[in-house]
Parts: C-alpha cells; sequence; structure tokens
C-alpha cells in the first residue's frame, strides 16, 4: 500500500479531518489483554486513587496509538507513518459510567519536507485538557 494522499495536493495548513475516539473501561481491558500493560492504575478505581490519580487513566500508549489514526486515516496506509512521537502531557481520566471519555484529535500539515514528506502536528485533548504535546508524525505522501 501507498498513501492516497499526493505531496502536490497539499501545504502547509492543511488540516486533516478531526475524529473524537471514545474511550470506556471496556476498551482498557480489551487493550490490557492485546498489550499485556496489566497496570492497576488502568483497571483497578481504588488503586488509581490511592497513588494520587483522579480515577483509572488510559494507557498513555492507547492515546497516543489512538490519536495517529487521524494520520493514518487521512494519508489512506498506517505504513505511510515514516516518523511519529509526542509527549504525555496530561492522563485521559475514564470515570466507570456508561459514557467514559472521549480523546479529540486535531491535526495540520506544519511543514513540507524532502522526498515527498510533511510533518503533521496533532493536537490531542480529552474534556479541555491537552493530554499529548509535542505530538508530530512524519508522513511519506504519493
Amino acid at each position: 500500500m501507498t498513501a492516497k494522499i499526493a505531496y502536490a495536493d497539499v501545504e502547509v495548513g492543511t488540516e486533516l479531518p478531526a475524529q473524537i475516539f471514545p474511550v470506556t473501561r471496556a476498551t482498557l481491558v480489551r487493550y490490557a489483554g492485546a498489550s499485556g500493560d496489566f497496570n492497576p492504575i488502568h483497571w483497578n478505581e481504588k488503586f488509581a486513587v490511592e497513588v494520587g490519580l483522579p480515577d483509572v487513566i488510559a494507557h498513555g500508549m492507547f492515546t497516543m496509538a489512538e490519536a495517529i489514526r487521524v494520520v493514518t486515516d487521512w494519508a489512506g496506509d498506517p505504513a505511510a507513518v515514516v516518523e511519529y512521537g509526542v509527549r504525555f502531557t496530561k492522563p485521559v481520566v475514564v470515570p466507570n459510567d456508561d459514557k467514559g471519555a472521549t480523546i479529540e484529535v486535531s491535526a495540520k500539515v506544519a511543514a513540507l519536507l524532502d522526498d515527498q514528506q510533511v510533518r503533521v502536528d496533532l493536537l490531542a485533548k480529552s474534556g479541555d485538557q491537552k493530554v499529548l504535546g509535542m505530538s508530530r508524525a512524519v508522513v511519506r505522501l504519493a
């Protein structure tokens, strides 16, 4: 597969379609099983509160993975992402109710690079809190 977006069709400031990702306790259990990360801060409310967290929190790598979906969906090929990094700034707190939490992700092309590549800057928030900082991806386009 290759990216479906052509380098010639983007410019600095091009906005990618924003997405909202729901996160429930069930989501965290499924992710824990798939990743092998069974840290109790991700599923045990009592433990999470005892260690100073407001409630159970989403896995950082889960949050990071959800955010990059905005880029891979836009590019049309996950392999188009050649570099991706973030700083974890705030946790995604996931209450034990029917709604859970959401991760809202927007992104835009921040720089045109050599070799058909662009740098995409992402903004990931949960509620009104920024949950990822310095979230950037380098993507090779068609």
